[in-house]
């Protein structure tokens, strides 16, 4: 397995995350957008994930020539991007978004997949792989918290074109995976989505990011209303994806010992704890910090156990579909509609916003608690 050569996309990958989305708010309200234009123009790479990752899983499932649809995607991405450049209106904005997520939402699924498929029998250690990432992660989000804090917001585009520039390098270094990687025996998407184990997945998976559309969209703005430099904010973003790197470390060992069903319950749950002191604790920085530990289980445990989840629950040539649509549905639906929502009703206060993304994770453990008795998801 080329360990290097695949933990390296997911850290620049990641990094992107990292070193542009803390920051997207903070750079549109540095151009003079209201809190609901902001809210529209960050929902804008959520909506392009109905379309766009299930486009190119579908070539990837016809072709199987996943990695080449990934380096056009990345190539594509940052030719589209560098329209930001040019100009900085909201239409124009929207457009460039619009172009560069068509084609950067389209990569994860097919690496997810190549991943895999060099991972062969031993999917479980995906986490050690994925780590990386998260790694990237905490590097760009303090890296930018300082470097927007003291030189300047106004460069943000030029962060986002380097780190889209080093993604498309770092797909040129990818080895080209074995015919094993591509699957013969296919079977219909529509069967697999129609079994009630993967609808309640899919409607858990869109709860858990609709409640994550007000963390990504409002969290850098919330917590310069609270009095927070961009270099704490910064920091505060990164104690999350440090949490999350040491649960990706035994991620494989807990997802063997506790089984996917609980650790999918117990994530939906623990979100809907870290809402809450979001929302009603941002006076304590302490309880903001413990907050941002969460994350660990939020997102870290949760998605390493969707991806495994995908694993066994589509099979026959579905994998690349099933990432694809997880994708759109959860991040693309959910995540959507919780950026807009949130930016529509900021007006309320955070309080009241994070509150209902705590009862969306809760409804979400709910669903998760009678949806996942499938004997796929047990162990």
């Amino acid at each position: 397995m080329p360990y290097w050569r695949l933990s390296g996309f997911y850290f620049f990958y990641f990094a992107l995350l990292g070193g542009m989305y803390p920051y997207w708010p903070l750079y549109l309200q540095h151009l003079g957008f209201t809190p609901e234009r902001i809210g529209l123009l960050l929902a804008v790479p959520m909506i392009t994930k109905l379309i766009a990752p299930n486009l190119w899983a579908w070539l990837g499932d016809v072709t199987g020539r996943r990695l080449a649809i990934l380096r056009l995607g990345s190539f594509l991405g940052l030719f589209c991007f560098l329209g930001i450049t040019i100009n900085q209106s909201f239409y124009w904005l929207a457009l460039v978004i619009a172009g560069y997520s068509f084609f950067w939402n389209a990569i994860l699924p097919q690496y997810e997949v190549i991943t895999l498929g060099f991972l062969k029998d031993k999917p479980e250690r995906y986490s050690l792989v994925r780590v990386w990432g998260s790694i990237g992660f905490i590097l760009a989000v303090v890296g930018g918290g300082y470097y927007f804090e003291y030189i300047s917001i106004q460069l943000f585009p030029w962060v986002g074109i380097g780190l889209l520039a080093c993604i498309f390098i770092s797909s040129l270094l990818i080895p080209q995976p074995s015919v094993g990687v591509r699957e013969h025996k296919r079977q219909s998407l529509w069967q697999v989505v129609r079994q009630p184990t993967v609808i309640a997945f899919l409607i858990a998976g869109t709860l858990l990011q609709m409640a994550h559309g007000a963390y990504y969209s409002f969290f850098s703005i919330y917590l310069e209303e609270m009095g927070f430099s961009r270099s704490a904010i910064g920091y505060l973003w990164s104690i999350g994806v440090v949490a999350e790197v040491f649960i990706f470390m035994v991620m494989h060992t807990l997802l063997v010992k506790v089984g996917v069903r609980l650790v999918l319950i117990a994530s939906l749950l623990l979100a809907a704890l870290r809402w809450y002191m979001i929302g009603n604790g941002g006076d304590w920085l302490w309880v903001l910090i413990l907050a941002q530990c969460l994350h660990a289980f939020s997102f870290g445990t949760f998605h390493a156990a969707s991806i495994e989840s995908i694993r066994r629950l589509f099979q026959g040539g579905t994998q690349a579909g099933g990432q694809a649509l997880y994708g759109a549905i959860s991040f693309g639906i959910g995540g959507a509609g919780g950026s807009y929502l949130a930016g529509h009703f900021w007006h309320y206060g955070a309080t009241q916003i994070f509150n209902v993304a705590s009862g969306l994770c809760l409804l979400g453990g709910l669903v998760a608690w009678y949806g996942f008795r499938d004997a796929r998801l047990q162990r």
